[in-house]
């Protein structure tokens, strides 16, 4: 890719524009690249606010320095990507340009060109952003990894992809899924029919995940055969969970007594994933939270990693970062993920474990 650099003289009310113009190889590397009519370049107009003009193999930025530059890197890093066989779509430059805007030196083409085989599932599980790429690298040579983050930044369906690729290529003899039976803010009583009754409610969001990943026959039956097994953290007590996938979610509600529990449940060839949102307790105010307190005991144990998401690594509705953000932003004194967790991390007055009520004054229910 040849590149050229020249200002522009139409001034902005800023300061001078820059234009800058890349040759491609040939025009259908170039209109690949470019979208759909052009959508792919209207797109980053749109988010940088620049002007894109192509013509053939040649395509010219015109902008401010910074927008330039940002676009610049982008493009390449989708080329690099387009080089190397994996063709550029829609979600690959949206998600492009939330790395690069959140990190201009993001490997954006090394994080889009990873992904999950899962055997049963005709298109692979990509990460899209910098940190679920780290949380995938962690799964895979840990074997305790915690992922911790606000909702939507696809923690525990990324855990869930490993756990199902791992089962599927006879890595684990099983895949254990858990959470704690905490109500989001709200009692709702006594309900009615079996035990499985009762806590199915609360195990719906991991029948969600594992119905995505695998056809509803192939699930059912694994689960019959007892090579997929889903239930609430309580009925963990007392197991020793040998040559097993094993998957935490929502451990944010977990107690002290609760995390030590599970985590002591971990045989040989064994790993587990833990995930959950610090800003996000249902715990009663006088609880602690058995995450927060892993946090503080477990950190820089050989074999045990910590991976920090942010609202930049939201995958839901684009509206659901910045729904995140507003609720961060709703009062003066209310900390962000980040801060959250730097309170977490930091040894509270009394020498004790942060409780949830000094972590965040948090919504009652998850966006």
């Amino acid at each position: 890719m040849d590149k050229h650099r020249r200002h522009d003289p139409r001034p902005s009310h800023s300061s001078d524009l820059v234009r800058e113009q890349l040759t491609f190889a040939d025009n259908t590397v170039a209109v690949a690249l470019y979208g759909q009519n052009n959508s792919h370049l209207r797109l980053i107009e749109r988010q940088l606010g620049l002007s894109l003009h192509a013509r053939g193999n040649e395509l010219s930025l015109i902008g401010s320095k910074d927008s330039v530059e940002l676009a610049h890197r982008l493009i390449e890093q989708l080329r690099t990507m387009q080089q190397q066989g994996r063709a550029v779509t829609t979600d690959d430059v949206v998600r492009g340009l939330q790395m690069i805007r959140h990190d201009k030196d993001a490997a954006v083409s090394d994080v889009l060109r990873d992904a999950v085989v899962v055997a049963s599932r005709s298109r692979p599980v990509i990460p899209k952003s910098v940190a679920q790429q780290r949380y995938l690298d962690a799964i895979r040579s840990e074997d305790v990894v915690f992922g911790i983050g606000p909702a939507g930044t696809g923690k525990t369906y990324l855990a869930m992809a490993m756990a199902v690729k791992a089962l599927l290529d006879k890595q684990v003899r099983r895949i254990v899924l858990c959470r704690p039976a905490v109500e989001a803010g709200e009692k709702l009583g006594f309900l009615p029919g079996t035990m499985q009754d009762k806590v199915n409610p609360y195990l719906r969001p991991l029948y969600d995940a594992l119905n995505d990943l695998l056809d509803m026959e192939r699930a059912q039956i694994l689960m019959e055969r007892g090579q997929i097994e889903v239930a609430p953290l309580a009925f963990m007590r007392g197991r020793t969970l040998n040559d097993s996938f094993v998957i935490l979610d929502e451990a944010q509600n977990t107690t002290s007594e609760q995390m030590k529990m599970f985590l002591t449940r971990l045989g040989y060839d064994s790993k587990a994933v833990i995930t959950g949102d610090i800003t996000q307790i249902d715990l009663p105010t006088r609880g602690q939270s058995g995450l927060v307190e892993a946090m503080r005991l477990l950190s820089g144990i050989v074999g045990i990693e910590f991976v920090h998401f942010t609202e930049v690594d939201v995958v839901r509705h684009p509206l659901v970062a910045a729904i995140i953000r507003a609720y961060d932003a709703r009062e003066p004194n209310r900390r962000s993920p980040a801060a959250a967790i730097a309170s977490a991390l930091a040894p509270s007055e009394t020498g004790g474990i942060t409780s949830p009520s000094e972590i965040e004054p948090k919504s009652p229910v998850e966006p």
